[in-house]
């Protein structure tokens, strides 16, 4: 919820992973020749057309922001405002982005290497093709999830990453023997064992011992007592462990393993572990005829990796040797380098470009945000409420005990929750107060009196939160004829065990799949209605019908319920209300804030979208039925 109507900050969780913009930055002197640095520009940086795709060798500012980037019912949202908050929350990371790329372009100058539009054309067709995707529809996937334009991501992520492993090939090889352990690792014998996993090393010896004395309980000792909660909810299964496919430690001890025998204790990390074998998978070697190509295409995705290691270890490397310094947000090299946002090797990053970089690639989003808080505001304003500062100091303490930062005493721990918050990079207490606490407490505003928690609300979030769980094995198929056979197949041999041999060769699902159809126990209103009528009606060892569920068919075979975890609603009764009443006020304020929305008149010139808004598309409707009974006469 508050992703939806808070400005896009690192209070968002954005990540901005290698978000490396134009080298125009570096590249054009009248951008850059006014300015007070120390050094001018080589002229052998003043173009970057040889390196970079075209989409990105345009002179800064052609596409700058309109002088009023939005109106909202009427009131303006200048550029100047919407730069001042890009840059308040998006600039340093920006800057890192300007200065990434620059550094990657200097070394690709230095080696005349080319990156040519055809080669970043062919890698994302590449890509595509991965996901079974055109490159239209790939790109479109792109830019709806991760709001680039695909000038954006040729330029900002492919181009990058294509120069990178070209700077690094010369620096990979693949043997001989990185394919055979490959060769192994895909085809070879694996194990399958359950896990243990506990922190505390007199408690783990203690349930260690438990299960040496009969190991039978291993699969229930897991489930109670495990601390790595996604083995632990399928009783300890790990996927099968094979040679050359992880953690070194593990794969030694589990093929040491005879089937039901339990390991010694030992340590990877903080957590001391015991493994118990479930059965030696043995190798699937491919025919003869197929083992070349098999091997070429390991030696590709060898080199493929690799290369994409060394990459890193390149882009480390650089950025070491390099010399940054920060302008931007340094208060007193600002005063005595006006207009420049940093120098890299002694060369200036102008601050206007930093400016339209950072409209340029989070403007959209931000401004959105803008908008939503004009709107609040009005709405605000509109209803006769306002917000003081109680109100705000009400939030945090709310939001600090909802997140589990409580005092001994039982009251909210503001202090340790907004050093919690303030660990984010780029985080302030100005950016939380004003990105999320202020839309939050806007909004509870606005809804007030229109949220109750009714006893159906509860009786549901207890049997959800507090009841008894389905423990039940899956087999999911994608198609009904398949579920039939498979079907047909558990009926005629209804062990369990076959059941689970059934779900490890038949189950599209990954987890049923590997863990021999064990699935995390189902809960009541999780979602899954149909799901969970089906498997809370089946008696222990009884098995479903075909369960027709998201497009998927279904066999579950029950293992009985789970004891609840509180048997009387009461002693649960005050956090459940307090989580439902969260959960309804969310909705609740979603819905107020897109009625508003709806309600508005909007121009986003950024966006270059118009919205008329609910009443003035219904006076213009009357307008036209009017013109039109008008013309009739």
């Amino acid at each position: 919820m508050q992703r939806s109507i808070m400005f896009s900050s690192n209070f968002g969780k954005i990540g901005f992973t290698l978000c490396l913009l134009s080298a125009v930055a570096l590249s054009g002197s009248h951008a850059l020749g006014q300015s007070n640095g120390p050094s001018k520009i080589p002229a052998k940086t003043a173009s970057a057309s040889k390196v970079l795709p075209p989409s990105v060798n345009e002179v800064p500012g052609t596409r700058e922001a309109p002088v009023i980037v939005a109106t909202v019912n009427g009131s303006t949202i200048s550029r100047d405002e919407l730069a001042a908050l890009c840059m308040k929350r998006c600039g340093n990371d920006v800057l890192d982005s300007v200065v990434n790329k620059s550094l990657i372009l200097q070394a690709c100058q230095a080696q005349q290497i080319v990156i040519t539009q055809k080669q970043v054309d062919d890698e994302i067709g590449q890509i595509a093709a991965k996901f079974s995707l055109s490159t239209p529809l790939y790109l479109k996937l792109i830019q709806d999830q991760r709001d680039i334009v695909p000038e954006q991501y040729m330029s900002d992520v492919i181009w990058p990453m294509l120069a990178l492993r070209a700077l690094a090939r010369d620096k990979v090889q693949v043997t001989q023997s990185d394919i055979d352990k490959a060769f192994q690792a895909e085809f070879g014998p694996k194990i399958q064992v359950r896990m243990i996993a506990m922190t505390d090393a007199s408690k783990a010896n203690k349930i260690f011992q438990d299960a040496k004395a009969n190991p039978d309980s291993f699969k229930l000792l897991a489930k109670q007592h495990s601390e790595d909660p996604s083995s632990a909810s399928v009783e300890g299964l790990l996927p099968p462990i094979r040679r050359y496919g992880g953690d070194d430690m593990i794969e030694k001890v589990a093929f040491s393993l005879q089937p039901n025998q339990i390991s010694e204790l030992f340590q990877v990390g903080n957590m001391h572990v015991c493994l118990q074998c479930v059965r030696h998978i043995n190798p699937t070697p491919p025919s003869a005829e197929q083992i070349t190509e098999i091997q070429k295409g390991i030696r590709r995705e060898m080199e493929d990796v690799k290369l994409r290691e060394m990459a890193d270890t390149l882009f480390t490397t650089l950025r070491e040797q390099s010399s940054v310094i920060k302008v931007f947000g340094n208060p007193e090299l600002e005063k005595q380098h006006p207009g420049v946002a940093a120098f890299l090797n002694r060369q200036p990053v102008a601050g206007k470009v930093l400016e339209d970089e950072c409209i340029k690639r989070f403007g959209t989003k931000i401004l959105e945000g803008v908008i939503h808080r004009k709107l609040l505001e009005g709405a605000l304003e509109a209803s006769s409420k306002a917000i003081v500062q109680a109100d705000v100091d009400a939030e945090i303490a709310r939001a600090a005990e909802y997140y589990g930062m409580i005092h001994n005493d039982g009251t909210p721990d503001v202090e340790a929750w907004m050093k919690e918050i303030l660990k984010e990079e780029g985080s302030s207490k100005e950016l939380y107060l004003s990105d999320v606490v202020w839309p939050s407490v806007a909004l509870k505003k606005l809804i007030d009196g229109k949220v109750t928690v009714t006893d159906e609300d509860l009786q549901k979030g207890y049997e959800s939160n507090y009841g008894s769980r389905a423990e039940v094995l899956a087999i999911v198929c994608s198609n009904q004829r398949t579920a039939q056979e498979v079907w047909q197949l558990a009926r005629n041999n209804p062990t369990e065990q076959f059941f689970g041999e059934l779900a490890a060769q038949y189950s599209v699902e990954p987890s049923s799949r590997s863990n021999f159809g064990k699935i995390p126990p189902l809960r009541k209103h999780s979602g899954q209605p149909i799901l969970e009528t089906a498997a809370f009606k089946l008696q222990p060892g009884e098995m479903s019908g075909i369960v027709e569920a998201g497009g998927q068919y279904i066999v579950l075979r029950s293992q009985g319920l789970t004891a609840p975890v509180a048997t009387q609603m009461d002693a649960v009764q005050s956090e459940l209300y307090k989580d439902i009443l969260e959960k309804k006020q969310r909705i609740a304020m979603e819905k107020h804030l897109e009625a508003l929305l709806a309600a508005a008149q909007i121009d986003n010139f950024l966006a270059r979208k118009v919205q008329l808004g609910t009443a003035a598309t219904q006076a213009s409707l009357r307008a036209i039925k009017e013109d039109a009974m008008q013309s009739r006469k």
